[in-house]
């Protein structure tokens, strides 16, 4: 009997949405799968993804994931048209749907994808339920995180 392979975290992921943490408070962090074409998948394996700008829809019960980028690798088939801003369908359980789709309706909320990568064989995306950030929001985080550095900056040198 042949053993699994062990899942490495660092080494899997395709894409990250860096913006999204700035941009959003995030409440809500779910984990679906997506259904996607077999050139999508060998785009995505050469790091060709991006999900900088995409949310999720819902459309007639189901949750699709808007305004992600793969884009085609050169030695496509050519008897395949490949749109690389096609709207991609989650997989995800009753459940979370109405759970998300629950969420989604609050006032001010979203559902903004945050990484893309992969879990053993298959490609999952991390979503997030997010509610906007004021400008003061922004400049407080920023400020946290430099003091953050400047604090660990001042520990290393406190022993010399």
């Amino acid at each position: 009997m042949t053993k699994k392979k062990a899942y490495k975290p660092g080494s899997a992921t395709i894409a990250m949405n860096k913006r999204a943490r700035h941009e959003y408070f995030i409440e809500e962090e779910i984990e679906a799968g997506l259904a996607l074409q077999g050139w999508e998948v060998k785009s995505m394996r050469a790091g060709k993804a991006n999900i900088s700008d995409s949310y999720v829809v819902f459309r007639d019960g189901e949750a699709y994931l808007f305004g992600a980028t793969i884009i085609p690798l050169n030695v496509a088939s050519s008897h395949i048209v490949c749109d690389p801003t096609r709207t991609r369908k989650l997989l995800l359980n009753r459940r979370e749907l109405d759970k998300l789709f629950g969420l989604a309706n609050r006032d001010g909320y979203t559902i903004v994808a945050l990484s893309m990568y992969w879990k053993n064989a298959w490609s999952k995306i991390k979503i997030g339920v997010a509610k906007g950030k004021q400008l003061h929001d922004k400049r407080t985080d920023i400020k946290d995180r430099e003091w953050q550095l400047n604090k660990a900056r001042i520990m290393k040198n406190a022993n010399r």
